[in-house]
């Protein structure tokens, strides 16, 4: 029957689904305000410096921290209350892995607070203040997510929504500072680079928001002002996977579920040995790579070549290894007749649009060096080797993308009531039967022996259990010893899907390894979109840095957020 239109549950449901564009609207809002102020400071505006920027985040910061701790009361007062849970957010490993981003991030922030000592008599307050504020920030914000990232909210639903918008869009602003910082740091780098790879046409200026006054200590002043940089891209993740995960807690305030156990799928070693090695071995060389690439790169045209050359080579076979391996899984799972899980689930949804999302920040970067391969009028040798590679980096995430997201909607593995009631016989010539107990009698604490009634199936006929004696030799007489067609059917195919999965394991722990090791080289300024200077001619030095400034984060983020992503699918398989 239809409800009327002003029936409780329409009146009730109508100012939920205002109070949500309502604060999206807000959120949104205010991080455009924060975007301009950014790029006002990064432009050099007139009237805007580095410390209008600071005290905006702080102001932003000390919200989130009173909405945060107004929260953890109102729980404490409430904890014997019992309250719906969302089993697919705020995973255990997620949990991890934003606490070891969020540990380095304290150590940026201690070396942020440490710089500004040194440099306190020509640096404004605000400096000073942001670093201590956001390490707080930082500590109560993962206590927070680890302790309430599950939480469906279903009290102060209005209140709770322009709070937890609050606090995604504070996040994402700190990333977007995170970026900028760090992304100059990187150009200004890559403009001293690119005269020695004979590109002296390019205007070099420098852009410079060094202090100016002397350091009181040099030494430290250098550990500092360099070791803030390297530890800039776990300050980055941290701040996009926080956003991410109080983005699932607002899409959850209010939401119905259903009822459901999920079973836990633990992280196993066992089984994936050869993924393992093989995602070692990648992630070392990778390593080495990098550190050989920082060494070489912008020494003379020769070493800058070589590098170059070494690094796309390197890609060029680790992103071949990996579209191999995507194709298998994807092969495997067109063999296997399995539905997709298609009930709501906003974590699950986040994670996939991410994916797509992210994944067009590198193809943007692999279009235009494919475009710049084209049309350049002269191609130094290095820079053939990076038409494959940018091919490689579109098929690869395309093919990453399919895998990962059909991983994360198939359904789990039902075994079926019966085969967990199947018990195996032993038969052997003048032996009596070997008896083993079934699944539902251990977990109904029931003994063998209590249920004489339960048959036993075995090649397709039943061999009651009797207490007579006799009957029991005229049954083993009538069940024959070797396996019929059916149950070795059955062990066949268990074998084969066994093997299936055990395949499907290796390569997502490949896989997760591989992109765990193409993280490392462009977080930590591997970037030869910058340096092998052929699309600074084609389209422009301002014109192609200003694209790669924009695409790279998202290129960076994708690594990791896959890395995650498949440390979940190897869990779920």
């Amino acid at each position: 029957m239809e409800k009327a239109p002003g029936s409780p549950s329409v009146q009730g449901s109508y100012p939920q689904k205002t109070a949500g564009i309502l604060s999206s609207q807000y959120g949104i809002n205010l991080f455009l305000a924060g975007l301009v102020l950014t790029f006002a400071w990064a432009v050099h505006a007139v009237g805007i410096s580095k410390s209008h920027l600071l005290s905006y985040l702080i102001t932003l910061m000390l919200v989130q921290l009173l909405w945060m701790l107004w929260y953890l009361c109102r729980s404490c007062t409430q904890r014997r209350l019992i309250r719906e849970k969302d089993t697919h957010a705020g995973a255990r490993w997620l949990k991890c892995g934003i606490t070891l981003f969020a540990v380095i991030t304290l150590i940026l922030d201690s070396f942020k607070i440490g710089y500004y000592v040194d440099f306190s008599n020509c640096l404004s307050a605000a400096e000073g203040i942001f670093p201590v504020t956001h390490a707080i920030h930082t500590i109560l914000q993962v206590y927070f997510l680890w302790c309430h990232a599950k939480d469906i909210i279903q009290s102060f639903k209005t209140l709770e929504r322009f709070g937890v918008i609050h606090s995604v869009f504070t996040n994402l602003l700190l990333w977007t500072n995170g970026v900028l910082t760090e992304s100059k740091h990187q150009l200004n780098e890559h403009k001293e680079r690119l005269i020695t790879l004979g590109f002296g046409n390019i205007t070099i200026v420098l852009d410079d928001h060094a202090p100016q006054c002397n350091c009181t200590t040099t030494t430290l002043c250098s550990i500092f002002s360099q070791g803030i940089y390297y530890l800039y891209p776990f300050n980055i993740e941290y701040h996009i996977l926080a956003s991410t995960m109080l983005y699932v807690l607002w899409k959850n305030i209010g939401r119905k579920v259903e009822h459901h156990q999920q079973h836990k799928t633990p992280f196993k070693f066992h089984g994936i040995t050869v993924g393992m090695i093989f995602g070692l071995i990648v992630l070392i060389s990778t390593i080495a790579k990098v550190v050989v690439y920082l060494i070489q790169i912008g020494r003379s045209k020769n070493k800058s070549e070589l590098a170059l050359t070494m690094f796309y080579l390197h890609a060029i076979s680790v992103l071949a290894l990996m579209c191999t391996a995507g194709i298998v899984a994807l092969l495997i799972y067109r063999l296997e007749d399995r539905s997709l899980d298609n009930s709501k689930n906003p974590a699950r949804k986040l994670d996939a649009e991410l994916l797509v999302g992210t994944a067009a920040g590198s193809w943007l970067l692999s279009w235009g060096s494919i475009l710049a391969i084209i049309c350049a009028q002269a191609h130094p040798k290095y820079t053939w080797y990076n038409l494959p590679y940018s091919i490689l980096v579109i098929v690869e995430k395309y093919i990453q993308n399919l895998f990962i997201i059909e991983s994360i909607h198939r359904k789990e593995e039902k075994v079926n009531d019966d085969i967990k009631t199947l018990r195996i016989v032993t038969i052997s010539r003048g032996s009596t039967l070997s008896l083993t107990p079934s699944y539902k009698e251990i977990y109904n604490g029931r003994a063998t022996g209590d249920e004489g009634e339960l048959p036993y199936l075995l090649n397709g006929s039943i061999c009651a259990r009797e207490n007579d004696a006799a009957k029991e030799e005229a049954s083993q007489a009538n069940c024959p010893a070797m396996h019929s067609a059916p149950e070795l059917s059955f062990y066949s195919r268990n074998s084969v899907a066994n093997h299936k999965r055990r395949i499907l394991k290796n390569i997502a722990a490949f896989l997760f390894l591989c992109n765990l090791s193409l993280w490392i080289p462009p977080a930590f300024g591997c970037r030869p979109e910058y340096d092998n200077g052929l699309e600074e001619i084609v389209f422009g030095f301002e014109p192609w840095i200003i694209v790669v400034n924009l695409a790279m984060p998202f290129s960076i983020f994708y690594r990791m957020h896959s890395a995650a992503s498949l440390f979940e699918v190897n869990c779920k398989t």
